[in-house]
């Protein structure tokens, strides 16, 4: 016999999910993992019993619940479903799929909304953090349409401004797990590697694209299609999985770790096309980017992906510092990204060289697609 559960499916950024209130799914564990999997359709490269969309920015949930927390209005968990797994990650959240977070918080009735604008305070169960985020809500309502356009979504949207307090150390405990700005990584089959790992939002560890054969200008489609750069990508995320003790042994990770860190490239600003055939002059960016996303190519850049290399280009002597524009905005870096460019911006301070982020803060917009009743 089918079951059902009341879900909205909304567009978050760059991103599209489900999302479910706590009190609709099983308590955290096995039975959830089950009804997510069934949900989302997954494992299956197609996921075509199920609403995911076969890649991993389309098979992605959020959960919501009240929170009893004095600064903050709701709980909110991340879980990334796998597509051709029978995995469900809860390590780590997702900046693009937080963007509907607030709008789906006033339309299922866990916030009050307010005119013209309401304040959401989330409580992000996976990395114990709070975010603020900030919806337009005349006449007391969600309002969608604006003129805020991010690339690798068609059209224009309101803005959502997503701003995450005390970032560093969301699953490492701080911002610099290994405590260097860079290290040494000894990669079978490969040999000694030097990156960054940084925990701001969320972790990444930081790669020069030069340093592995790669320009950083590669689309997702020439990446994805050459097996041998993707089984390395993952055996130095696999590797630096383990430096920070999420794992023992550097092949597990596609298991029980596959969101996190997040394997990130970076190289110097170029010129550079997109996904779309938009040639991107050198002086509209900062530096370029491309993201790893359970083990293929982030088809944009993920927006806590976005928050993280913002604080990375603070640190000095980490590998992001080193290859961004010197004059970069640190209110609003400029990411090149395989879509186009995405901003971030970070409020810190800083004292005898050490960097202290109070906050890292980027805009998005969000959609709600549909509203109903989920089948599994």
């Amino acid at each position: 016999m089918q079951r059902g559960i009341p879900c909205m499916i909304f567009r978050g950024g760059t991103s599209k999910g489900l999302y479910l209130l706590e009190k609709d799914l099983p308590p955290p564990g096995d039975e959830r993992d089950a009804v997510l999997l069934r949900l989302m359709g997954s494992p299956d490269a197609r996921q075509i019993d199920g609403l995911g969309g076969a890649v991993s920015v389309t098979s992605k949930v959020a959960i919501l619940g009240p929170s009893e927390r004095d600064d903050a209005d709701i709980n909110y968990t991340f879980a990334q479903v796998s597509v051709d797994k029978p995995v469900v990650s809860y390590a780590g959240n997702c900046g693009n799929i937080s963007s509907g977070v607030g709008p789906f918080a006033i339309e299922s009735g866990l916030v009050k909304p307010k005119s013209p604008t309401t304040l959401v305070r989330i409580y992000n169960t996976n990395t114990k953090k709070i975010l603020i985020e900030d919806i337009q809500t005349p006449d007391r309502q969600v309002n969608y349409e604006g003129d805020c356009e991010i690339p690798g979504v068609p059209g224009s949207a309101a803005p959502i401004k997503v701003l995450v307090l005390d970032p560093a150390g969301s699953v490492c405990g701080k911002l610099l797990p290994t405590g260097n700005a860079r290290d040494k990584l000894d990669i079978p089959g490969f040999g000694s590697l030097s990156v960054s790992i940084v925990d701001a939002a969320n972790p990444l560890v930081f790669a020069l694209a030069g340093e592995l054969g790669l320009s950083g200008k590669e689309l997702p489609g020439e990446m994805d299609s050459n097996p041998e750069l993707l089984d390395l990508l993952e055996r130095i995320r696999g590797k630096a999985a383990q430096v920070l003790g999420l794992i023992e042994k550097p092949e597990d990770s596609p298991w029980k770790s596959p969101g996190v860190p997040k394997m990130t490239l970076v190289a110097p600003p170029a010129e550079y096309t997109t996904l779309s055939g938009n040639l991107i002059s050198e002086d509209k960016i900062d530096l370029l980017g491309r993201m790893m996303s359970m083990q293929k190519t982030h088809p944009t850049y993920a927006m806590t992906g976005a928050m993280c290399t913002a604080a990375a280009a603070l640190i000095p002597g980490s590998i992001v510092h080193g290859i961004k524009r010197p004059s970069a905005d640190p209110a609003r870096l400029r990411i090149a990204h395989p879509g186009g460019i995405l901003e971030a911006g970070v409020d810190y301070t800083e004292s005898a060289g050490i960097v202290s982020v109070q906050s890292v803060y980027g805009y998005r917009t969000a959609r709600l697609l549909a509203k109903g009743t989920a089948y599994y």
